[in-house]
């Protein structure tokens, strides 16, 4: 069986992604499936619009499959984790600027590279059970896949709140996956006729109905404070005279979290804005990314996390203050003629 179902129903472009077992973590073959499908569809007039959707009920995309980035890396070999991020950012890219409707549908899980599919079409609904966060700093990355510029945009709203979800890994629920990425809630009982009236009639126009309370909707303006700090240390200096359960927990994940990358992660949202485009947000995170493996804490934070599941990463710093400017000056410089660019 296929870990991803490309086909054309009708005049929709469908692409479902099948690894439930793996919680539909994006491989590079998936990436690249995916390009060309929507390569191939933007100029056929037979398909009027994309839906993506995933089997299984725990996740849409739980992120991607950093397997093959964990050998490759530890052997020396930086140069397949690099282009596969350079062709997965040229295709989320292509979703977010796709010149037909994209509509996904973001059951459980919608982490990492599932933000990078799901979170960047015209149309991103969520039901009861969605979770959609960018929990990369605890593994030694930065928030990627374009997910710089949806945080961005969320600080454009209300400073500092895509910061607290970008550092923090924190989890998007219901109406504050709304708030944040842009999402139309649909009760996930209705998915199915939702699904084969889109297909039947592509002008569907979906009824917005209100999402489920989240609990943690009333201190969204408390933690958007914490984290409209000048730095990473001042934020968590600030959560920690605050004795709440949400700003202990992002407390705890900041201290855990890498501190090369939470303050790189930091710098990329200081030179981002509301209205910055995708290209924007991908070139910074690239610069990141290419370097990630030699120069920052990626592998140890897999290794930490994935593979020996120790939890107990060693980082290149022992905590926030310790990273200088010329480090994140460094990891986002400029790549030269390797820096990302979108013409293939």
């Amino acid at each position: 069986m296929s870990d991803i179902d490309i086909r054309i129903e009708n005049k929709t472009g469908r692409i479902t992604l099948n690894r439930p077992k793996a919680l539909n973590a994006l491989t590079y073959d998936m990436c690249l499936a995916i390009d060309r499908a929507l390569i191939d569809w933007a100029g056929n007039s037979g398909v009027k619009q994309v839906l993506i959707d995933a089997e299984g009920g725990k996740a849409f995309c739980a992120g991607g499959d950093i397997a093959e980035l964990y050998r490759t890396g530890t052997e020396g070999d930086y140069a397949y984790g690099r282009q596969f991020w350079r062709d997965e950012y040229r295709m989320n890219a292509r979703i977010a600027n796709y010149p037909k409707p994209v509509i996904s549908f973001l059951q459980g899980f919608t982490m990492g590279g599932g933000v990078g599919v799901g979170c960047h079409g015209s149309t991103r609904i969520v039901g009861e059970t969605s979770q959609i966060a960018m929990p990369e700093c605890g593994i030694g990355l930065v928030p990627d896949v374009g997910g710089s510029q949806l945080l961005a945009q969320m600080n454009g709203l209300r400073p500092g709140l895509g910061t607290w979800v970008g550092l923090t890994g924190h989890r998007l629920q219901s109406s504050d996956a709304i708030l944040g990425f842009g999402a139309v809630f649909q009760p996930e009982v209705t998915w199915d006729a939702l699904k084969t009236q889109m297909i039947a009639d592509s002008a569907v126009q979906l009824v917005e109905l209100d999402a489920p309370h989240a609990p943690i909707s009333e201190h969204l303006d408390e933690m958007a404070k914490h984290f409209n700090q000048v730095t990473p240390a001042a934020m968590l200096d600030s959560l920690e005279n605050d004795d709440s359960d949400l700003a202990q927990a992002a407390a705890k994940a900041l201290r855990r979290a890498s501190p090369l990358a939470v303050a790189c992660h930091h710098e990329i949202l200081r030179r981002l804005d509301f209205d910055c485009t995708i290209e924007d947000a991908l070139k910074l995170e690239y610069r990141f990314t290419w370097r990630a493996m030699e120069h920052g804490d990626f592998l140890e934070g897999i290794r930490a996390q994935i593979i020996d599941k120790d939890r107990n990463p060693k980082w290149k710093h022992s905590s926030l203050d310790d990273v200088t400017d010329d480090e994140i000056e460094d990891m986002l410089a400029p790549l030269g003629e390797d820096d990302l660019t979108f013409d293939a």
